[in-house]
């Protein structure tokens, strides 16, 4: 049975702490990121070694090592787009189907060890990235496709909620 898409509109952890991981967006800072992210990486490499990494808990849920592939991957797009906030004024989002992403880049079939080392990489860039970010940079702006807008400093919170959420979703 295929994963059902998750077309839900994610925005309002930032007004709301999360009931399901507990994360509050209003304790989340560009400048508290690289700490928290770099925190969990040990953690996402510890799932990634587990023996059933590649099992689902249910025909409708990614499996562990399909969800580290995810997070690799926000990794990689989260710091794209913090880029073009940073260079371009109100920046504009190319549109991504994290399900299509899933499907095109094999998750369900990848190396465990090969995405341990990726994730700690793009992790670490991501890390690298929003802690070169200033405090003035903080109010730019990027538009997602659906219309969605962030400034650098909703942006931090989005995408860590992301990361944490998806820990979250492995270790329950």
């Amino acid at each position: 049975m295929p994963i059902i898409p998750d077309d839900k509109d994610w925005t309002w952890v930032l007004s709301t702490p999360c009931p399901e991981c507990g994360f509050d967006a209003a304790t989340v800072t560009p400048a508290t990121v690289p700490g928290s992210v770099l925190n969990m990486l040990p953690r996402w490499r510890a799932v990634l070694r587990r023996q059933d990494v590649d099992i689902r808990p249910n025909e409708h849920t990614w499996s562990p090592l399909e969800y580290a592939c995810h997070v690799r991957d926000v990794f990689t797009l989260f710091d794209q787009r913090l880029g073009l906030m940073l260079c371009e004024e109100d920046a504009r989002f190319a549109d991504w189907d994290q399900d299509k992403a899933a499907i095109d880049g094999n998750y369900s079939t990848a190396d465990p060890a090969e995405v341990s080392t990726q994730l700690l990489a793009e992790g670490e860039q991501i890390a690298a990235s929003f802690a070169r970010v200033s405090e003035s940079e903080w109010p730019r702006t990027g538009v997602r496709s659906n219309g969605s807008t962030f400034t650098v400093l909703t942006f931090s919170q989005y995408f860590l909620h992301d990361v944490v959420h998806h820990l979250h979703d492995v270790d329950g």
